[in-house]
């Protein structure tokens, strides 16, 4: 296929959204998740961080089992991604700590989980060089746009 800098205007309007969006959630999620790689961490692993942070997603400091983690993230997760294994390395670090079944974010996950947070600009600054905010806000209203035309929920 031709690459999409050669495609003129009319070429690109009858290009299948499905298959660019597919792409480009391939190329972003490997991206980002090379980054999050070369600073130590999953993106995984960051996701348990925050949805067990009072400070972040969590609505209680009861913490979480891995069931009620998995559904918290199922729309993110992908076939790979390993929760328990996951959480088993967050919990060699001190990081979570693990009562009966149910996993809490300790003093230095909640460090770690700030830390891990100051890496996001710098991503978002690499995958958006060259997009103007405007055209990135009417590039997201288009994709929402098409996921109600197919029937979907939008967020």
């Amino acid at each position: 296929m031709t690459t999409a800098e050669q495609f003129t205007d009319a070429q690109l309007a009858g290009q299948p959204a499905a298959y660019w969006t597919g792409v480009a959630y391939e190329a972003l999620i490997a991206f980002t998740r090379a980054r999050q790689a070369a600073k130590g961490y999953t993106q995984p692993q960051f996701w348990l961080l925050r949805n067990l942070s009072v400070h972040d997603i969590a609505p209680h400091d009861e913490g979480m089992t891995l069931p009620s983690l998995r559904a918290a993230r199922a729309s993110y997760l992908r076939p790979e991604d390993d929760l328990a294994a996951e959480a088993a390395v967050l919990v060699e670090r001190g990081w979570l700590s693990r009562d009966a079944d149910r996993l809490r974010i300790t003093e230095a996950g909640e460090r770690a989980r700030g830390e891990l947070a100051r890496n996001a600009p710098e991503i978002r600054a690499v995958l958006h060089e060259g997009i103007d905010d405007a055209d990135y806000v009417v590039a997201l209203r288009v994709l929402r746009r098409l996921i109600r035309n197919a029937g979907g929920a939008v967020g």
